[in-house]
């Protein structure tokens, strides 16, 4: 047993080194590492805690234990009893070893953020003290050494710094919300797939600003589709939602840049709410008929003629998902009452004497037998 700077060495089984919750999830080659401990011995011990918690030497513990050992000399030190100290011993192990792979890294992040978080607030109310110069709720001194953010200081800058050895910490965020994502149980399964593949490319080396936004662009197709399946909103609505949900998923099939289809899921999901946040069309005192008023011929030639190839004018998706009801209603019963007036003027037209002589077809009759018997379909 010997005493070096502040650290206890010891040997201790292997079975005993309880190893707790660590960030690292990927050891890398232990193979090699295990031979180079076989043939050179443990260069460095492990440390842990006085209660035999790891604290640095996660691969050289699974090396060791991949070679049989049954037990191991380790160092053993004090004052790193609280979570924070063990998280910094643990990230000044890996800085020195294998480096933490990204996600690695914003776990590690995320739960340092939280708890140099809370060792400042406790900080704060360990220096309140009473009129009486009484500090009644003071929870005395910490016994890790850890830095802690001062009360103004920005605790994710501070995380960021010391897993990373910068200020940044938009990326770290950024993929600790994938991972919420990815986990999350409430989310949409397409969504969860979407974060764990954006999680998976990470790690090989893709950006987290792109994976932020397809992740975006992929709630924004989440909402959609909810809005297409919600049976409570209008017939009008869902089927909006359906049109620029699969408007979005066209434009992702065809490798849209990341920013371009946040920002196409974005405009869909806007121009979705807003048509089912519109109010119902008022309800029209419907034309009374012109009681006596008949109009001359080329009224009605004149009329027809405007409305000549009209549909090609219209987008059946946008009139589908923007016309009212009532509207589509009025247009289908003027639909009803024109087939109607043509099944009763071409009767007219194949049986009257008197007409022009014209068939439908726009060619003059040569004679009786050209004129079509009643009944005899003819196309309109």
């Amino acid at each position: 047993m010997g005493n070096r700077d502040g650290h206890i060495e010891l040997e201790r089984t292997v079975a005993s080194i309880i190893i707790g919750r660590r960030h690292r999830t990927a050891f890398g080659d232990i193979d090699s590492l295990a031979a180079s401990i076989d043939r050179d011995g443990l260069l460095q011990p492990i440390t842990v805690t006085p209660e035999g918690v790891l604290v640095c030497g996660a691969r050289r513990l699974a090396a060791i234990k991949q070679l049989g050992w049954r037990t191991v000399k380790v160092w053993v030190r004090a004052g790193i009893t609280d979570r924070l100290g063990q998280l910094l011993a643990e990230q000044d192990d890996n800085q020195l070893h294998k480096p933490l792979t990204q996600t690695e890294q914003a776990a590690l992040y995320r739960e340092l953020k939280a708890l140099m978080a809370e060792d400042a607030a406790g900080r704060q109310e360990a220096s309140r003290f009473t009129a009486e110069g009484q500090n009644p709720r003071s929870r005395g001194a910490v016994e890790s050494t850890a830095p802690s953010p001062s009360a103004s200081g920005d605790s994710r800058e501070q995380a960021a710094q010391m897993v990373t050895g910068r200020n940044s910490y938009n990326r770290l965020e950024q993929i600790g919300r994938l991972q919420d994502l990815a986990s999350n149980p409430a989310q949409p399964e397409h969504v969860r797939q979407r974060a764990a593949a954006e999680l998976e490319a990470i790690d090989a080396g893709a950006g987290a600003a792109p994976a932020s936004q397809r992740i975006n662009a992929e709630l924004s197709l989440a909402e959609l589709d909810r809005l297409a399946a919600d049976e409570s909103q209008p017939v009008t609505v869902r089927r909006r939602a359906q049109v620029e949900a699969a408007r979005v998923r066209e434009q992702a099939e065809l490798d849209a840049k990341a920013a371009e289809l946040e920002a196409l899921a974005k405009e869909a999901l806007a121009r979705a709410k807003a048509a089912s946040k519109k109010r119902p069309s008022q309800r029209r005192t419907p034309a009374r008929p012109l009681e006596g008023l008949v109009l001359p011929p080329r009224a009605f030639v004149r009329v027809w003629a405007e409305l000549d190839g009209w549909w090609h004018h219209y987008d059946p998706d946008q009139i589908a998902t923007e016309v009212s009801d009532e509207d589509w209603e009025r247009f289908k019963a003027t639909v009803a009452g024109t087939i109607a007036f043509v099944e009763h003027v071409r009767t007219l037209r194949t049986t009257d004497p008197t007409s022009t002589g014209s068939s439908d077809d726009g060619h003059a009759d040569s004679g009786e037998g050209a004129r079509a018997r009643p009944g005899e379909a003819i196309a309109v």
